[in-house]
């Protein structure tokens, strides 16, 4: 399968906001990056959405950017959809292992009331840390 590369790396310290871009963070291993307000849940420490979907997404909502969706990676150029959980990432100097893919939104997002839809729930994958380590903007990211 084709390397993509990382487009972002984006952290908030609370939970139900956008994440900023951080342009480089530390990945901790059963934890998440460091810093998130999503480190350390359990088998969705680490989220990472295509830059692909949020283009697609903008035709909707143009002001949607890397980290709107509270991920934590924005990629691009490596397929997510053919992931399958149990499934490793390498990314910069972390690997990841596909957990969950999607998840149920509970409440709907600011974007789903704007836009009717919402990428997350379905092209959303989540992530534990097998091994930490730096990850920066323009790394690359392949399947392991």
């Amino acid at each position: 399968m084709p390397e993509g590369r990382v487009v972002a790396v984006c952290r908030s310290d609370r939970k139900g906001i956008p994440k900023d871009d951080i342009g480089t963070g530390v990945f901790v291993k059963e934890l998440g990056l460091d810093g998130d307000a999503h480190a350390g849940f359990a088998h969705r420490q680490v989220s990472l959405i295509a830059m692909e979907d949020i283009q697609i997404a903008r035709t909707k909502l143009p002001s949607l950017r890397p980290g709107s969706f509270a991920e934590n990676l924005t990629v691009e150029g490596i397929d997510l959809e053919a992931s399958k959980v149990g499934l490793r990432l390498k990314v910069g100097e972390a690997l990841l292992e596909v957990t969950q893919i999607g998840k149920e939104c509970h409440t709907k997002c600011t974007i789903y009331k704007t836009t009717g839809d919402c990428i997350m729930p379905k092209k959303g994958i989540f992530c534990r840390v097998l091994e930490g380590g730096r990850v920066s903007v323009g790394d690359k990211v392949e399947w392991s």
